[in-house]
């Protein structure tokens, strides 16, 4: 792992593989580990960058909420730091709310996306009280019970009844978060502003990737992305929940080589 300094934060992260530059963006409350099934199939091909996300794996807090502002200046430092001009980038979950705010601010760097089990919707106000009584409990009974909480969550239906080295695994890759990590990384979330309105501007190649089973963002989440973005496409993966690459890494490893494929190609 290397790190650098992103402000008030030391982020650690990872490069594997040689060829165009491939940044992934893992999901809460995990770390960069969670790609290493569908990095194993990418990495013959390409430059893969794998962050732990502030407050996440080995990397840093910092002070106060990690806002989404806050994630996409740690992830352009690392690029800095990784001698990384532009790239595709790939989100899961909390990666994907960070790559709109990335879109945001950095586009230039974008020469392709991938939206994976992520919404571009705020929360509303009855889940961002949710968020932030979730982030207060945290605090109060400590981690395990929010783990177990959010396992059902998280892992499709399928995956957890057949694979519970799978579930075993991504409980493993959370226990690296302590109760204040997971306190300030729930309340930067319920902070980040809507990007709807954002999604027209999205100009680069973009694929959509949902889980079947996913019932923190489901398909109609990703449908709405893809009738937004021009020229987008959608693949629902089966059997899979919020996790869909960490569930079903062959399926969505040759998804993404076919995209990464045509636009690097172009």
């Amino acid at each position: 792992m290397q790190c650098v300094r992103s402000d008030d934060a030391e982020i650690f992260y990872e490069i594997r593989g040689k060829g165009p530059p491939v940044v992934l963006l893992h999901p809460f409350p995990c770390h960069h580990e969670f790609w290493d099934p569908v990095a194993a199939m990418l990495e013959s091909r390409y430059q893969l960058v794998l962050p732990d996300l502030r407050g996440h794996g080995d990397s840093g807090i910092g002070d106060g909420p990690a806002l989404m502002q806050k994630h996409a200046s740690d992830i352009a430092r690392v690029l800095d730091a990784a001698g990384v001009g532009g790239a595709v980038f790939i989100g899961c979950s909390i990666g994907g709310y960070i790559l709109f705010e990335f879109w945001r601010r950095f586009r230039a760097r974008v020469s392709g996306l991938v939206l994976c089990d992520t919404r571009p919707q705020a929360d509303t106000p009855e889940a961002r009280a949710n968020r932030l009584k979730t982030a207060s409990a945290v605090l109060e009974q400590g981690t395990e019970p929010f783990f177990e909480s959010m396992i059902p969550k998280l892992i499709g239906r399928t995956t957890v009844a057949a694979r519970p080295d799978l579930v075993e695994g991504a409980r493993a890759m959370m226990r690296k978060m302590s109760a204040e990590d997971i306190n300030l990384v729930l309340r930067g979330m319920a902070e980040r502003q809507d990007s709807v309105t954002d999604l027209k501007s999205i100009d680069v190649p973009t694929l959509i990737i949902m889980g079947d089973e996913d019932v923190l963002s489901p398909v109609a989440d990703g449908e709405l992305m893809q009738q937004n973005i021009r020229g987008s496409r959608l693949k629902v993966i089966p059997k899979a929940g919020h996790y869909t690459p960490w569930e079903q890494p062959d399926a969505v490893a040759t998804v993404l080589r076919q995209f990464l494929d045509e636009v690097i190609a172009r």
